[in-house]
């Protein structure tokens, strides 16, 4: 059996454009209000692993927390940092190696979108100056595809963007706070179609920390812990459809790294997709949250847009997703987004979400990171 393991303190900074902190400053912000949410201090943390793409290593915020010596891991796992960088804490306490252990992603990304190298991402040098390196237009690619095949329309496009910008407003940690409605979104210029500029996320700022800690210590605090359930992690397989790597392969659908990472979490967890009471998917763009609400087996493909026009995925909905907003309203600080979802599950599973907060008391939440070029994690939480 696997050993229990329960998250006991969260922390975010603000997330957007701050010119006046680093991603460094922000990752201590996050990780100080991890600590007081727990009841602890630095010196309590026994191992730590956390990652960062453009704002330096993570290991070397002990300078700014304290000298204990503790083992501190990086992570660069693209999208999938933050939710690697926990894996690694969860899996030191499973195995003994900690007690309480710190999961930390931040960034600080520069204007303008991500300009990947080919080389690093083991692609040779004409694939990028073929335009190929350009996530746009693989999200533009991969939406247009899924839609032809399973009829959704633009509008849906927009209606995602329009419920992630007014659930951001509601957000104080959101960058985007302003609500937009979806005609706006759909008549903004278009980036790579079917996809306008408010439809997508924009690389941003940010940082977020999680706490978790082995049953043992968890029983002695006495506090009300979120348990962690279950938590995957897994790398494309043969065959996907990925950023980076745009292709069909054979006669047969794609396969989903997405899927094969939700389908390990709630087999882990025991439980199935009708079981969650709210969700947060990788939105880096409105179809992204589409394709990954099927992809994660919330729903059949081509249900999406009946299932939006219901407002199911709403605050008040059947199943909320995105309660914070998402990446569309929150940017995208690469190592920090998926830490940011499983703060946002937290906050919804303690009641703590304020004007956002999803009615009727939420007992089980989902999160789900994608990133490139093709790796998926998830987690499984309840109260």
């Amino acid at each position: 059996m696997t050993p229990s393991v329960s998250i006991i303190g969260t922390g975010l900074s603000r997330f957007g454009r701050q010119p006046d902190r680093t991603g460094r400053q922000l990752a201590v912000v996050a990780i100080n209000a991890a600590l007081e949410d727990a009841g602890l201090r630095w010196r309590d943390i026994q191992l730590a692993c956390g990652g960062s793409d453009s704002s330096g290593l993570a290991d070397t915020l002990v300078a700014e927390l304290g000298f204990t010596g503790i083992p501190f891991t990086n992570v660069k796992n693209g999208c999938a940092t933050g939710g690697s960088a926990l894996l690694g804490a969860v899996n030191a306490v499973r195995s003994g190696t900690a007690e309480i252990a710190l999961a930390v992603g931040f960034d600080k990304h520069p204007r303008g979108a991500f300009d990947p190298t080919p080389e690093e991402w083991g692609l040779p040098h004409g694939y990028g100056e073929a335009g190929l390196m350009v996530t746009t237009q693989f999200f533009g690619a991969k939406i247009n595809r899924y839609m032809r095949l399973h009829g959704i329309s633009t509008m849906t496009l927009a209606k995602v963007a329009e419920k992630a910008y007014r659930n951001g407003s509601l957000n104080p940690n959101a960058w985007r706070r302003e609500p937009m409605s979806a005609a706006e979104i759909a008549a903004a210029p278009m980036v790579n179609d079917p996809l306008t500029r408010f439809m997508f996320c924009s690389p941003g700022t940010g940082a977020a920390a999680v706490i978790v800690a082995s049953e043992s210590v968890t029983r002695r605090r006495g506090a009300q812990p979120i348990r962690l359930r279950a938590i995957s992690h897994r790398t494309r397989r043969f065959g996907s459809f990925e950023v980076f790597s745009p292709a069909v392969l054979g006669g047969g659908e794609p396969v989903s790294v997405s899927s094969d990472a939700a389908t390990a979490a709630f087999e882990e967890a025991g439980i199935g997709p009708a079981d969650i009471d709210v969700a947060q998917l990788q939105d880096t763009e409105s179809g992204a949250e589409i394709m990954h609400m099927a992809e994660c087996g919330f729903c059949e493909h081509g249900e999406q847009e009946a299932i939006l026009a219901a407002g199911d995925t709403e605050i008040g909905g059947r199943l909320p997703v995105n309660t914070d907003g998402g990446c569309i309203a929150n940017g995208e600080p690469i190592g920090a987004s998926g830490l940011r979802q499983v703060h946002e599950i937290i906050t919804q599973l303690r009641g703590a979400a304020g004007a956002r907060q999803v009615p009727g008391s939420p007992r089980v939440g989902f999160t789900h990171v994608y990133g490139a070029p093709g790796i998926s994690a998830c987690t499984v939480l309840s109260v």
